[in-house]
């Protein structure tokens, strides 16, 4: 079920919410169950979207901006006004795949870091949508990479902490301004 919260596709000069970056103590912080959803939330789902059009982004989630709530929101075709975003309310993976594929992951809380991040290939994730209706969806490829890397948003992890290559890790942060002891790795 996509997302009926519609918002243009574009950058904005001034976007609403402010992007946090690796570093901040807020993206270390486990988001906390979004209790009531309501046009409060709507909003927040639609400020959250023209934020990450704004940085050219494929998914956000609210602990990037600086809110503690469980809401993620996807855009895999930000250039096809057609294709309506994903809006993940409350998201809880129901299972992933025992494939695992590497793949190059990027951060709007990261600007200009890529590094490779091995995760399951698949994922089943339940949540509830922007009216507070419960959804399934089952995902693989860069929807299932995408879901997985702003599900650890929700609970306070970064994609860098995922990283294996240390080496490549530290030259990519230190190239973009970054401190390595921002990471706390989990591999």
């Amino acid at each position: 079920m996509l997302s009926e919260i519609a918002v243009e596709k574009k950058k904005l000069k001034n976007p609403p919410l402010q992007l946090h970056y690796l570093g901040d103590r807020v993206l270390r912080q486990p988001a906390k169950r979004v209790s009531k959803i309501d046009d409060e939330i709507r909003d927040l789902a639609r400020k959250m979207l023209q934020t990450m059009y704004s940085s050219d982004g494929i998914g956000l989630a609210a602990p990037q901006v600086g809110i503690h709530k469980q809401l993620i929101v996807i855009d895999l075709e930000p250039d096809n006004p057609e294709n309506p975003p994903l809006v993940l309310i409350n998201p809880i993976i129901k299972q992933t795949s025992q494939q695992t594929s590497v793949a190059q992951e990027g951060c709007l809380s990261i600007p200009g870091v890529c590094l490779d991040v091995k995760r399951p290939e698949a994922v089943e994730v339940a949540y509830r949508d922007e009216h507070g209706r419960p959804q399934t969806l089952k995902a693989n490829d860069l929807l299932a990479r995408c879901i997985l890397h702003e599900m650890d948003h929700l609970n306070g992890v970064v994609f860098v902490d995922r990283v294996e290559n240390s080496l490549a890790l530290g030259q990519e942060l230190s190239k973009h301004g970054f401190s390595q002891k921002a990471v706390k790795p989990i591999v």
